[in-house]
């Protein structure tokens, strides 16, 4: 990953495109330690949208008895 100071960015701006452009990622660097507080990265335009939900999905399974129901006033007040 390559990783520019901010007045650096800002003259090789075009380039900094081109490899991001390109599937690479780019730190931007700040301050008098040159920390890394911000990257530029590629968009992924082809993201997966399934939504995965919590830290269990895929190692546990839900399932409800056939019987099971509840109400909308009992669903709000749990």
């Amino acid at each position: 990953m390559k990783s520019y100071p901010v007045g650096e960015l800002k003259t090789h701006f075009s380039e900094v495109l081109e490899y991001v452009k390109n599937g690479e990622k780019v730190g931007i660097l700040f301050g008098k330690n040159k920390k890394t507080i911000a990257m530029i990265v590629p968009v992924n335009e082809k993201k997966d949208l399934k939504r995965k939900i919590g830290l269990m999905d895929g190692k546990v399974k839900i399932s409800f008895d056939k019987d099971f129901s509840i109400t909308e006033d009992e669903f709000l007040n749990i």
